[in-house]
């Protein structure tokens, strides 16, 4: 069975897609992009910035699950600068202490809203 999840704790879809679905146990989580729910604008253009927005976005998806983030299993960055991996690396490495889950990171040439991360993952009732 599918169920789709959707908080008002992260950014509203932008596209014909859901924040979040989960199904048969596992729970994927639609790229989230540096947006602030209340707002709906872009935290700021800091990459340091964006990428703690990301995390807490990513965070309140899989929390309306009922999940937390040792449930993440996998993720795949997406950064606009390979540049920014060491800043990226260290703030995830804040959310993401123990038990880290399987991560692919991926410069790209464009992101939505021009943003300069956007984050995906898979967690899983355990």
């Amino acid at each position: 069975m599918k169920q789709i999840i959707q908080t008002n704790n992260a950014p509203q879809a932008i596209g014909p897609y859901s924040q979040a679905v989960m199904a048969n146990g596992t729970l994927y989580v639609s790229g989230q992009i540096p947006v602030v729910p209340a707002t709906g604008a872009i935290v700021s253009d800091k990459v340091e910035d964006q990428t703690r927005q990301v995390m807490e976005n990513v965070k309140a998806v899989v929390e309306a699950a009922g999940l937390t983030l040792d449930n993440v299993v996998k993720t795949t960055v997406f950064i606009k600068n390979m540049d920014d991996f060491a800043v990226i690396n260290g703030i995830y490495s804040e959310y993401f202490k123990e038990n880290c889950p399987a991560r692919a990171c991926v410069e790209v040439a464009r992101l939505p809203k021009d943003v300069l991360i956007e984050m995906e993952a898979i967690a899983v009732v355990m």
